[in-house]
């Protein structure tokens, strides 16, 4: 599926399937949501993969979990170190708590509030940094250095894609046949795991990324074939700001993705006012991305089966909410 110099791909479909072996009895096997209002929108059957109601809110947990329950009892006691605006941050936390990991995240100091507190309460020390003047990789590095802390980044490693790729997996057990499935596509994780566990099982579906005007680096990377950087990704979707697709992600996406579309932050907001007012989902920005292409009319997919990942519901209510008077005024 993917040529690597080992001549494996760092991620394929058995790894999918073993990763839900790990998370069974661990995660949640979140609902699937359908509205009458959205099928006559998009003028398709739309099913909603709602990670919103996972475990720390968000569909992280799954590749956090499988990565570190993979640990030797050694690297287990040394403890795990990463980076992360906020949703891969609660999962290290929480599987941490669970598999009794120590864990230390490095967060901006401009993330979410709503997501720092939930880090902390789940039990990891957080350090927080400054975007504007540092990399949040040298700072972890800097901080891990010497401790022999095990680095689980939020979406370039294999173990943690192929948990991510669960969502999708246990989405088409709960739907049958689809003919397309649209994910977010922040550094890459969601989307190329939910790729490789898609083509593994209906490979003749096809599967979107979907981005941010404001950060698309994904997109650029898939039209350019290298990977491309943003460095300042401007978008109110705080879980889509990454600066770059991974080494990882980048392969697996080019090589399984069908295609890539970005769109406006006014799409975005009239999507997240769909989900919050009419389906009663609460919802973080960033889990609107994947869904506001179809919202919009932007795809063609008129009497499709389509899936979209919903992909987490750490909502900033104050900060949300005042972002929808900033519109209306």
């Amino acid at each position: 599926m993917i040529a690597t110099n080992a001549g494996r791909a760092p991620v394929v479909f058995d790894d999918v399937v073993m990763a839900a072996r790990r998370l069974a009895g661990v995660v949640h096997r979140t609902p699937v949501m359908t509205s009458r209002d959205l099928d006559r929108r998009a003028g398709c059957r739309v099913f909603l993969k709602c990670e919103n109601f996972q475990r720390a809110g968000a569909f992280k947990i799954r590749g956090a979990f499988n990565a570190m329950s993979q640990l030797s009892e050694d690297e287990k006691r040394c403890g795990v170190i990463t980076y992360s605006s906020g949703n891969h941050a609660q999962a290290i936390a929480l599987a941490g708590s669970l598999l009794g990991v120590p864990a230390l995240v490095v967060m901006p100091a401009d993330a979410p509030s709503i997501k720092a507190e939930a880090t902390k309460a789940y039990g990891a020390e957080v350090v927080f940094y400054n975007p504007q003047t540092e990399e949040r990789e040298a700072v972890a590095e800097k901080l891990g250095a010497g401790k022999g802390m095990t680095l689980i980044p939020p979406f370039d490693h294999p173990q943690v894609i192929a948990g991510q790729g669960t969502a999708a997996l246990e989405m088409m057990e709960q739907v049958g046949d689809l003919d397309l499935m649209l994910a977010p596509c922040g550094g890459g994780g969601l989307l190329s795991g939910s790729a490789i566990a898609l083509k593994g099982r209906l490979p003749e579906a096809q599967i979107i990324g979907v981005e941010p005007e404001g950060a698309d680096n994904g997109n650029r990377a898939y039209r350019s074939g290298k990977i491309e950087r943003i460095e300042q990704p401007r978008t109110f979707a705080d879980g889509l700001r990454p600066k770059a697709l991974g080494e990882h992600t980048f392969q697996i996406i080019r090589r399984c993705v069908d295609g890539m579309v970005t769109v406006s932050e006014d799409e975005i907001r009239a999507t997240l006012d769909f989900l919050w007012n009419r389906m009663k989902l609460v919802v973080e920005p960033s889990a609107a991305v994947g869904l506001a292409p179809l919202f919009h009319g932007k795809l063609g997919a008129t009497g499709s089966r389509v899936a979209v990942i919903i992909s987490g519901g750490n909502a900033d209510i104050d900060a949300v909410a005042r972002w929808f008077r900033a519109e209306k005024a």
